[in-house]
């Protein structure tokens, strides 16, 4: 699943518009609820190092929030990290590189949606 992909599938099943909040990244688009404001989805892109990833470049990722008895097991999923940028707690920074089950992000981002509202 690559950005746009998740893009349209977050605003077709969630019924929301991402916003791009920071006039310094404006590539970073956050996901939120329309009743709480609060974020359950954030995507942005990011130099692949920030990561660890060998290699130049910018790599697409989405932060979802995750419950933090699971979050330890989706870690060892491959395109899976510690969260950038967010608490690595309750965060999980999932590539969006094709390196990640389709699957698995919507499975997470659901459960994103779920722990945030």
């Amino acid at each position: 699943m690559n950005r746009a992909e998740l893009e349209r599938y977050i605003t077709e099943i969630y019924s929301t518009q991402g916003e791009n909040p920071w006039a310094q990244s404006p590539t970073n688009t956050v996901f939120r609820h329309r009743h709480n404001r609060k974020w359950f989805a954030l995507i942005m892109d990011i130099p692949r190092e920030k990561l660890g990833i060998p290699g130049d470049g910018i790599l697409s990722v989405v932060n979802v929030k995750c419950d933090p008895r699971l979050i330890g097991s989706f870690r060892e999923e491959p395109g899976m990290f510690p969260a950038y940028h967010m608490n690595k707690a309750h965060w999980l920074t999932i590539a969006l590189d094709g390196s990640a089950e389709e699957g698995k992000i919507k499975f997470l981002l659901d459960m994103s949606y779920e722990l945030t509202k």
